[in-house]
């Protein structure tokens, strides 16, 4: 396929006539082909109007023809070949191995979301039949189901280009929920994102979709961003990226004249606990988890344990030196962008002026300056540094890490609730200790979306009962999820109807429950007809 760098406007391209900008080989520095640009202001409004011309007919479409839809997405991902895996390898500098899985964990969770819709019973149906007898007044019939919220704009996020961008987790969820989508593309990937994009595209058209359903718009900066989140036409938008970014996204979606739902995922530390009994028996096969769980994908994963947290004593120290050699003889990486490879520098020598921290490995110059190569990093500090120094405490978004010794239980405790709000957290313990350390376990649940016991935070498994979220600053809304089917509650509001006649519900609502779906009648789960 024949990349354009023009944007996805409903059917039709969008014009060469904003800013010009091109990916960058990361491993090498290279500028890419072809030139991309910058959608306009009239793009932008125009895909904005498809999209809400689209709602009307979208969000009626049945649970069966959006999972048609969202099953014909993933097989024109997965007819692109290895071109989408060579072009992302390209943009990015990460392993092919790596983006194939990602591919088939973007097109399963595609998948998952089919399935769930087919099955319908989602969208949770709730039925208190009326009661025209009751006294003192007549009881109504109500009934309520969820119900789309209308078009919703995705932002791409640079170190997931497939499962967190144009086809992944937030546009499957919001399009099974029968909301159009508008993506705005992340920078570092635009070919990777137009390959995806024209596959969905091909799939509106083959599913005789309204054009509106999807567009794909380019930005060089954050101008088309934020001109999305601030149009009227747009109910809500989904995000994945920095604490800067997320932050200015929610402001302005929180100030328009109507306020929309933003669900931005911004900030994790994802502390990690091993606690001494667990330490002694099996140190040493903790670090080298521990290792292969820091620098995964060059530490770039939102779950990346960055903080870890030891009992002082002989064992914390054997380990801190094994952790420390495991660290110090790995090879460079290489980052997804200039940017974040400039903002790994700078927080790295932020850290290496603080009081109190000791640098156990060190950050310097990597042996190939040429692209976005980085060296791993990992620091030491004491809780009390820790506790006196909020900084300690911010993401480091890469491959470096800081371990905080205590020196006994409540110093323990008062560093757990002084933790942020986390995607994850976790523990590693013998089941003696969940007992003996219960109140930890409380704590980390008041501040963490996922907590994990003997195991490592990365790799986040697409499922029904996952939950990739957690309490603010790891995402806007700690209610909420941005993997598993749960996602797909962030894009739908409740609607109740009173006193209609079954011949004009919904079907999930009709007294014979045509779809044979899960339903609480009068407090009851069940798939009879009432």
């Amino acid at each position: 396929m024949e990349l354009r760098g023009r944007s996805l406007i409903g059917s039709r391209d969008g014009e060469a006539g904003g800013e010009r900008f091109q990916a960058i080989d990361p491993a090498s520095g290279e500028r890419l082909v072809p030139v991309y640009y910058s959608a306009s202001a009239d793009e932008v409004d125009e895909a904005a109007r498809l999209a809400d011309e689209a709602f009307s007919s979208y969000e009626r479409t049945s649970g069966q023809e959006r999972a048609r839809f969202l099953r014909l997405i993933a097989e024109r991902i997965e007819a692109l070949g290895e071109a989408l895996i060579t072009r992302a390898a390209r943009e990015t500098g990460l392993d092919e191995n790596r983006l194939r899985n990602e591919r088939a964990r973007t097109c399963n969770q595609l998948r998952l979301f089919a399935a769930l819709i087919e099955e319908g019973s989602w969208v949770d149906a709730r039925i208190d039949r009326g009661d025209p007898r009751r006294e003192p007044v007549p009881k109504p019939d109500v009934r309520s189901m969820l119900r789309p919220l209308g078009p919703v704009v995705v932002f791409g996020a640079s170190n997931f280009p497939l499962a967190f961008s144009v086809a992944g987790g937030d546009t499957a969820s919001a399009l099974a929920a029968g909301n159009p989508v508008i993506v705005k593309a992340h920078p570092a990937h635009p070919g990777t994102s137009e390959l995806v994009g024209r596959a969905v595209r091909d799939a509106v058209r083959q599913s005789n979709l309204h054009e509106g359903v999807f567009s794909l718009l380019y930005d060089a900066g954050n101008e088309v961003g934020l001109a999305l989140v601030t149009h009227p036409l747009i109910k809500a938008g989904a995000f994945t990226g920095s604490r800067a970014a997320g932050l200015a996204l929610m402001r302005a979606a929180s100030a328009r004249p109507v306020p929309i739902p933003f669900y931005a995922e911004m900030s994790s530390v994802n502390p990690f606990f091993i606690l001494p009994e667990a330490l002694r028996e099996r140190g040493e096969r903790i670090a080298q988890g521990l290792h292969a769980s820091v620098t995964l994908g060059a530490g770039q994963f939102c779950t990346k344990p960055g903080l870890i947290f030891l009992e002082e004593g002989e064992d914390a120290e054997r380990f801190i030196e094994l952790f420390r050699e495991l660290m110090s003889s790995t090879a460079d990486f290489v980052l997804l962008t200039p940017r974040i490879r400039a903002m790994y520098d700078q927080a790295i020598a932020a850290r290496l002026q603080k009081r109190g921290v000791d640098v156990l490995v060190g950050h310097p110059a990597p042996s190939d300056r040429s692209g976005c190569h980085a060296c791993p990093a990992l620091f030491r500090t004491d809780a009390a540094t820790f506790l006196t120094d909020p900084e300690l405490a911010h993401e480091v978004f890469g491959p470096a890490a800081l371990i905080i010794t205590y020196t006994h239980r409540s110093q323990l405790m008062e560093v757990a609730r002084s933790l942020e709000g986390q995607l994850t957290a976790t523990v590693h313990a013998t089941e003696n200790e969940l007992s003996e350390y219960r109140e930890l376990l409380f704590a980390l649940e008041e501040r963490a979306g996922r907590l994990i016991f003997n195991g490592f935070p990365t790799g986040v498994e697409v499922c029904h009962a996952m939950v990739h979220g957690g309490p603010f600053p790891a995402t806007s809304d700690g209610r909420s999820t941005s993997v598993g089917t749960r996602a797909i509650l962030r894009f739908t509001r409740p609607v109740s109807f009173q006193n209609f006649p079954s011949m004009a519900l919904p079907p999930e609502l009709q007294d014979g429950n045509p779809l044979g779906i899960w339903r609480m009648v009068d407090g009851v789960l069940t798939k009879d007809p009432c």
